[in-house]
């Protein structure tokens, strides 16, 4: 081996009885932190998210050198696929203007939210998935499955964020102008709770960048890499994904890479602050 490789008999047993290196110790050490980042998010983290859930552990490193152990490992999170379009705009309903306006900043939770619909196959067929975003915090607030793609699968997520977040009235309530938000039950439901409707420009998915960028998640991180045996596994897994962990645990970039329900938290604990220094 030593003549093939022309290096010196002294010289490899020199190289495998000296000891291992710090630094080789360290990356030894750092690639267990990484991998089991890397499975708790369920293989979704790239090396800057897994970086900052190194550094709120306490673990010091830079995201170049985790990507470059991530590299050299295999380590790699799960890639998109596209999907495709679920909004029929083929109606006699009123749209509502474009309130929000590509302005995706809400300074205070149940300012704004936005709503939108994907769909999910299953071995039993198709389902759809209706979610409700609070913008401030990017927050799942309200969530509905059917089989049916119809305004009854909105009015359930829609209702399930106003019995969870009470808003006050003049909340701004962002969709596309699918009939399922166009419907008059649809609007009835939000002129009765005090909400502003909104709706994207005709066929503009970048109107409602936040929502889709959530389902762009969903499908990347968990359901293009798994297999639905019956709609009730799907409608499990998908609960646990937006209830555990992407509002509880999963880091967002566009909110100084804390999950959604550590930002209100954050944001509450400011807002006392203010107030007792107030008093």
């Amino acid at each position: 081996m030593c003549r093939v490789l022309q290096v010196s008999r002294s010289g490899y047993y020199a190289w495998r009885n000296r000891p291992e290196s710090r630094r080789s110790r360290e990356n030894r050490l750092l690639l267990v932190h990484i991998r089991t980042v890397h499975q708790q998010s369920d293989r979704t983290y790239g090396s800057p998210r897994i970086t900052d859930e190194l550094h709120g552990r306490g673990i010091r490193c830079n995201v170049k050198r985790v990507a470059r152990l991530m590299r050299c490992e295999g380590i790699r999170p799960k890639t998109a696929k596209k999907f495709r379009v679920t909004t029929d705009s083929r109606h006699d309903y009123p749209v509502a203007p474009n309130l929000v306006n590509r302005k995706f900043i809400a300074p205070r939770p149940n300012q704004i939210w936005l709503s939108d619909i994907t769909y999910v196959w299953t071995d039993e067929g198709w389902l759809y998935l209706a979610a409700v975003l609070d913008l401030h915090s990017r927050r799942i607030v309200g969530h509905a499955l059917s089989r049916h793609i119809d305004s009854a699968l909105t009015e359930t997520a829609l209702s399930q964020a106003i019995h969870r977040r009470r808003p006050e009235r003049g909340l701004i309530h962002h969709s596309d102008r699918g009939v399922q938000y166009a419907s008059g039950e649809y609007q009835k439901l939000l002129s009765s709770n005090g909400m502003i409707g909104s709706m994207s420009r005709k066929g503009n998915c970048w109107d409602n960048a936040p929502m889709e960028s959530f389902f762009g998640t969903l499908k990347r991180e968990l359901i293009h890499h798994e297999r639905f045996a019956t709609k009730t596994e799907a409608k499990q897994r998908i609960f646990e994904y937006i209830e555990i962990f992407y509002n509880g645990w999963r880091r967002h970039s566009s909110i100084g890479s804390v999950s959604p329900i550590d930002f209100e938290r954050n944001y509450q604990y400011h807002e006392e602050q203010v107030s007792i220094n107030a008093c």
